[in-house]
């Protein structure tokens, strides 16, 4: 089925859409998780198994969904996530990216593994942008990246903790992925379905991935059963390491892929800025615990310390009403987003941003809530139980 951007009404529209026009092996990149996708699913499922307690009697005539993210304002309480490879399902993807979160008023993160340099997004993308670090076992590439990141202004520097080696994606393995992506005898009659995507890879060639150009072959591997996930990655980094970086970076330090609290009172006491709780989208480790699961938890040990965002899962904007309602600062978009710039680029990205913020206004419109500071756990319950506030209160969240 092809959808026009018209027609698609909600993020899950907006994945059908880039499921269309997308070859079978570049869509369940993007669309995939680790092994039998457990968490992936679990992710969103949290969601759903939330109930809305609305509130009444309100003047809800006018809602505000201002917002300030890392001491800075927001024009809604998120920011696009980092997602690598866009460039591979929507040419340019990751300046549509960027540039839709500037026209929205949110901040930007981008991947180390984009197909966009650090500077080509400060150049046609000016916005708040964060960079997003994977550690790679090239130290000396690490620290350049995380120079040039400075130097092009980005205020934030997003340290990816929770990928120490990569996870087994079957769907990657099944099509024996490889970046840069191309068409060989295997994967010909999957492609060819797929005539004006692949005919573009041909005659343009594949984007790179600038901020690992040179490094080794990114492949999968179905013989050693090692996805494209992961490779080049330093699996010996540890507290220590990120202290460093801490010491090295003069901008706001967001850690991302928190999920047990456990680990808090360590990544606080460095001089982390904020902590994304995150299980990489159930793309790495399968039956790990779902992030909105896992919040309540982290919010706990952080103490109000630091600001928590959440990341995984978010598909309505009722979504993002729920983690704020748990005491999420704000919630970090990755597939929503995602699939909107899939389908249709910048205007892609622009509708999915438009979707999400309609839903949330109408969510807390419906709900009783003016402001986000009106949003609390007194609108959430768990399938009949007890409001979660009132759980929290007893020990019982």
């Amino acid at each position: 089925m092809t959808l026009r951007l018209d027609d698609c009404y909600s993020i899950e529209r907006l994945r059908v859409a880039a499921r269309s026009r997308l070859p079978r092996p570049v869509f369940d990149f993007f669309d995939g998780g680790a092994e039998d996708e457990i968490t992936l699913r679990d992710n969103a499922a949290v969601f759903q198994r939330l109930r809305l307690s609305p509130r009444v009697l309100r003047d809800v005539s006018q809602v505000d969904m201002a917002a300030s993210l890392l001491g800075a304002p927001a024009a809604l309480p998120c920011a696009i996530g980092p997602t690598g490879a866009v460039g591979f399902g929507w040419r340019g993807g990751d300046v549509a990216l960027a540039r839709a979160a500037a026209a929205a008023g949110i901040p930007y993160a981008l991947s180390t593994s984009a197909t966009a340099s650090i500077e080509e997004i400060a150049d046609r993308a000016p916005g708040r942008l964060w960079f997003q670090a994977y550690i790679l076992q090239d130290k000396a590439r690490l620290s350049d990246l995380i120079r040039r990141a400075g130097a092009a202004g980005y205020e934030a520097l997003v340290i990816t903790v929770d990928l120490p080696v990569g996870g087994k994606r079957e769907r990657d393995l099944a099509h024996g992925l490889a970046f840069p992506m191309k068409i060989t005898p295997r994967n010909f009659c999957q492609f060819a379905r797929q005539p004006a995507w692949s005919l573009d890879m041909l005659l343009r060639r594949p984007p790179a991935m600038p901020s690992l150009a040179g490094l080794d072959r990114i492949e999968s591997d179905r013989k050693a059963l090692k996805s494209v996930a992961g490779r080049n990655y330093d699996p010996a980094f540890k507290l220590e390491d990120l202290a460093r970086l801490r010491d090295r970076w003069p901008g706001r330090l967001i850690v991302k892929g928190v999920v047990n609290g456990l680990d808090v009172d360590a990544i606080v006491g460095i001089g982390a800025d904020a902590l994304v709780v995150s299980n990489h989208g159930g793309r790495q480790l399968d039956t790990g615990i779902a992030s909105m699961s896992a919040l309540p938890e982290v919010l706990a040990a952080a103490r109000g310390r630091v600001p928590v965002l959440l990341d995984g899962g978010i598909r309505r904007g009722s979504d993002i009403f729920k983690a704020l309602a748990l005491g999420a600062a704000g919630v970090l978009t990755g597939r929503a987003t995602l699939y909107g710039v899939l389908a249709g680029g910048y205007p892609g990205a622009c509708k999915a941003l438009q979707i999400l913020r309609d839903e949330l206004a109408r969510t807390m419109q419906l709900c009783g809530a003016s402001a986000l500071n009106d949003i609390g756990g007194d609108m959430l319950r768990m399938d009949g139980a007890a409001s979660i506030a009132a759980a929290a209160a007893t020990g019982n969240a």
